[in-house]
């Protein structure tokens, strides 16, 4: 079948899979696609890399009521950024479209900037904001640990975007485009080339005991806590609640204080309690990613400047080590405390 040509300023998204399922941030990448159509009539069409997918891609057409390409290859699951950015590279030099949105999760962070050079164009990562000023898009990213916001225009004629995950509410139903009703589907069959690199399988990293997906309370480590021997203040607050875990920010496993089935953030896990503690977290944008669907936020950092109190419900100033024993000790005399 011959392949469909690109609409001018045509916005593809491509989804992000794991073991055969499109991941629900795919879907928050689609609402960001749909902030940065606005009222203009620009086209959205999503890219699905993988093997055996026609019938996930026609699932997502008809479900979304978007046209949706099947980029078929037995080199492309497993994921492998070569394979990938080779495919894509290929494809989108030919659709030539105006935006390439990808999720910037540890796999759209892997391969979106190679992709961008490869096909020589711009690339803005981490996005968390779109708008369009006089005709001008600008995206907006934070820099220094979140504490600046920084405005970026594209001058490129292609650009390839990665939207920070949790930032861009995935709709329940996607309105129907008005060119179509249903979304179509094509199936580009991508060769098998020599590859400088191959996967060799999956190592899933341990859960046993801990599950922080289902807890209603986490509290949460930073390196601002000090020293290891202070994740003991951590614990003994986690334990005043009932259904709670203790998790942390990467630097804090980086340092082999905490392991990694801890680790909030974008290259951890994504949770959402009904409350999260934040002690000593400074609020870089990686963490944030991983906790923002977090129902109430309680951030205990001794720096007034820190990023996190930005999206805190509640804000502390003071050192960890004075202000929990002191939220221990009123939990033992005081009958209405959170235990």
């Amino acid at each position: 079948m011959a392949m469909m040509r690109c609409r001018d300023n045509e916005i593809m998204v491509v989804a992000e899979l794991l073991e055969g399922r499109i991941l629900p941030v795919t879907h928050e990448v689609i609402a960001f696609a749909l902030a940065l159509r606005g009222g203009d009539s620009q086209f959205i069409r999503m890219i699905v890399p993988g093997r055996d997918i026609q019938e996930m891609a026609n699932e997502l057409a008809d479900a979304i009521g978007i046209d949706v390409i099947a980029l078929e290859g037995d080199h492309l699951d497993p994921y492998n950024a070569e394979a990938w950015k080779m495919a894509l590279s290929a494809l989108l030099a030919e659709w030539n479209p105006r935006y390439v949105c990808i999720p910037h999760t540890s796999l759209g962070c892997d391969f979106a900037p190679g992709l961008a050079a490869g096909i020589e164009a711009s690339c803005i990562t981490a996005i968390e904001g779109v708008c369009n000023r006089e005709g001008l898009i600008t995206f907006t990213r934070s820099i220094f640990n979140g504490k600046v916001m920084m405005q970026v225009a594209s001058d490129a004629d292609m650009t390839v975007l990665t939207v920070l995950p949790g930032v861009f509410k995935a709709e329940e139903k996607f309105p129907t485009f008005p060119d179509h009703k249903k979304g179509r589907v094509e199936v580009v069959r991508v060769p098998e080339v020599l590859q400088k690199t191959r996967v060799l399988g999956m190592i899933r990293a341990e859960e046993r005991d801990l599950d922080l997906s289902i807890a209603d309370v986490i509290v949460s480590a930073g390196r601002g806590i000090g020293h290891e021997e202070n994740l003991a203040l951590i614990r003994q607050l986690a334990g005043l609640f009932s259904k709670s875990a203790v998790g942390c920010s990467r630097t804090v496993c980086d340092l082999g204080w905490l392991g990694y089935k801890h680790q909030i953030g974008l290259t951890g896990k994504t949770v959402s309690p009904k409350l999260y503690i934040a002690c000593g977290i400074s609020g870089a944008i990686q963490h944030v990613a991983g906790m923002s669907g977090s129902k109430y936020v309680v951030a205990v950092n001794k720096d007034p400047g820190a990023a996190i109190f930005q999206m805190a419900d509640v804000g502390i100033v003071e050192d960890l080590t004075i202000f929990i024993p002191l939220v221990i000790d009123l939990s033992q005399t005081d009958p209405h405390s959170p235990a």
